[in-house]
């Protein structure tokens, strides 16, 4: 287990609709773009010392449309296109499970975040969580994180919902805008 100073700021991002396109049911590697924008906001971040950590629901595993493999696959695809901008992502986290499955790490719960917690040795009061889906905000807010609702993806959408105030600290139109929001 890789331990990191308490005092590093870990910053948990959802993958589709933040990093990178939002794809229904994501499956193949060569389905990854990366939103305009991304891999300048993360480098931002990266460079600054945060710690990066993907925190995904990932419910295709569920549906039996993709394999642990695959999806392994599909990160690190990811990972090495973001390693050619200069960042590095610190930590992946998936919930394979359906929606109505009731497990305790999908979110909007949070068992991801205090996977990361026990695994990374990381303060989660400290931590940021951004998104494009309310639910994404709903975890990190149960951990005690700040919150950035990005308008990517799904975030469009979420915003206008009257409950985006009760759960995103922040909105911001981009990871660059979102990067800035947290350095400050």
């Amino acid at each position: 287990m890789r331990a990191f100073p308490k005092s590093r700021s870990a910053v948990f991002l959802d993958r589709d609709g933040t990093i990178n396109h939002e794809v229904h049911h994501l499956s193949r590697p060569e389905q990854l773009r990366l939103l305009p924008g991304a891999a300048e906001g993360l480098r931002s971040l990266h460079e600054a010392g945060r710690l990066l950590i993907v925190v995904t629901n990932q419910s295709a595993v569920g549906r039996g449309l993709l394999n642990r493999g695959r999806l392994d696959e599909i990160h690190r695809r990811l990972g090495g296109m973001l390693d050619a901008e200069g960042v590095s992502i610190t930590a992946w986290y998936d919930c394979p499970h359906l929606p109505d499955d009731g497990c305790s790490c999908r979110k909007p719960a949070s068992g991801l975040f205090e996977r990361a917690r026990r695994e990374l040795g990381i303060s989660l009061d400290q931590a940021w969580m951004v998104g494009d889906r309310l639910s994404d905000l709903q975890a990190g807010r149960a951990v005690g994180a700040r919150t950035i609702l990005v308008a990517t993806g799904y975030g469009r959408r979420e915003y206008r919902l009257p409950q985006r105030r009760e759960h995103a600290d922040y909105c911001a139109e981009s990871l660059i805008e979102a990067a800035r929001i947290i350095m400050r």
